[in-house]
């Protein structure tokens, strides 16, 4: 009996390394170029650009969307500053559905587990569902509200000169990323790991099925989840493994990333509730047609192009070359976990992780400490402080990511105002007794 628990816990252990040898390189290398995009894309230069009306600003918000890594919390306070500086609630809208459903480190793990025409069919249908949901905004709303009641803020500043920004994409692609996704990849790297080597493989095909059926319990799964867009992939592999169809995991690939509890509220506290609505639908119709459609398709390629279909990336032993990729991101994800607990807060680059802001530092500090409900990453924290930093009075601000605090230090601070402006974000905050 011992003897046969050590056999299947070998099983586990050997697929759960077999999936994450699979992943690994590509996920690395989609690590590095988020780094890149993080540093050498203006925040302000999105924003120039996604103000006014009609289909333009809707497309081009929905295409700059989908390669940035950004996952369902960590987009709304990027998207509370486009709406704070002018763009249209249209485009906001287009933004908020297009990036959490993919990026780059996950557009390249989809490619290694899924296959080439998965991978090139998930970010087109998170451009659709951006282009689908805006146009829709664009075309009910009147404009008449000017949304979020911000005060207009710089872009976090980004380093200046070639090697401080490669040093910047560096530590943004190799620390803060990984350690923003590391603990959900794990989990789905566990759970896709133990499904291939316990559960025999179409379990559950015939309570799944096949068909609309089985995309819309998959969608219906995924709405209410909190689920990045790269940890999902792994969850994705397994559901197919126990029976699901591709399109059936892809429904849950859509709606997963781009939406949970949390976000709906936000979104309908920040936008409002028939935006919210429009959202809402925007996801379900975008998850259901763009699963039936793939199923169509991976049909076809299987009996034409078997290239293209997953089937050839899901089976064989690792490449030495795959399992040094491993090696490197096991190595890469534990220095980021550990660097991400030594920081302890949203304030990159600072020493002490004290993030300051310009004013009279002889000044004696008044302290004030904030509870702020609904952050998740470090795009989150980051808003926070950046936003924080630069209300009136405050000279230094830390914004802890896992006691989801804040502690803001000034001269003559206005706790309503500095409430107000989280809270502009699509947090909860309050002050703390």
């Amino acid at each position: 009996m011992i003897e046969q628990g050590l056999i299947v816990l070998g099983d586990i252990a050997l697929a759960i390394w077999n999936v994450t040898a699979q992943m690994s390189g590509f996920l690395l290398l989609g690590f590095l170029v988020a780094g890149l995009l993080s540093v050498f894309i203006d925040p302000l230069w999105l924003e120039r650009h996604l103000g006014g009306r009609g289909v333009g600003p809707v497309f081009r918000a929905s295409l700059f969307g989908v390669p940035l890594p950004l996952c369902s919390c960590g987009v709304i306070p990027v998207a509370a500053g486009l709406r704070s500086h002018g763009a249209s609630k249209g485009a906001v809208t287009a933004f908020l559905l297009s990036t959490p459903q993919t990026g780059v480190d996950s557009i390249m793990i989809t490619y290694t587990m899924l296959g080439p025409l998965f991978a090139i069919f998930r970010p087109l249908m998170a451009l659709l569902t951006g282009i689908l949901g805006g146009t829709l905004v664009q075309a009910s709303d009147d404009e008449k509200s000017t949304g979020l009641d911000l005060s207009k803020s710089a872009s976090k500043h980004k380093p200046t000169g070639f090697f401080p920004r490669v040093k910047a994409a560096l530590d943004y692609g190799l620390v803060t990323l990984p350690g923003d996704i590391g603990k959900p990849l794990l989990i789905g790297v566990l759970i896709a790991g133990f499904l291939g080597a316990v559960i025999p493989n179409d379990l559950l095909a015939p309570f799944l099925g096949q068909g609309p059926l089985s995309i819309a319990l998959m969608m219906i799964v995924g709405i209410p989840l909190y689920v990045c867009a790269t940890a999902s992939v792994p969850l994705a592999v397994g559901f197919i493994l126990l029976g699901a169809s591709p399109g059936a995991a892809l429904a849950f690939l859509i709606a997963g990333p781009a939406t949970n509890a949390a976000t709906i509220t936000t979104i309908n506290r920040v936008l409002g509730k028939k935006t919210t609505l429009i959202y809402l639908g925007a996801v379900a119709a975008s998850a259901f047609a763009g699963g039936l459609l793939l199923d169509l398709l991976m049909t076809w390629a299987e009996a034409t192009m078997p290239l293209l279909t997953p089937e050839v990336h899901q089976h064989g032993k690792p490449s030495w070359l795959d399992q040094f990729s491993s090696l490197v991101l096991i190595v890469v994800m534990t220095r980021a976990w550990w660097l991400s607990r030594q920081r302890h807060c949203g304030c990159e680059g600072e020493e002490n992780g004290t993030c300051t802001s310009e004013g009279n530092d002889s000044l004696t500090p008044q302290s004030m400490n904030l509870n702020i409900e609904g952050m998740n990453c470090s795009h989150c924290s980051n808003s926070v402080q950046r936003t924080l930093s630069e209300m009136a009075g405050v000279t230094g601000v830390q914004v802890f990511l896992d006691d989801k605090q804040a502690v803001i230090k000034g001269e003559n601070l206005d706790s309503e105002a500095l409430v107000k402006a989280v809270n502009g974000l699509g947090f909860k905050a309050n002050l703390k007794d």
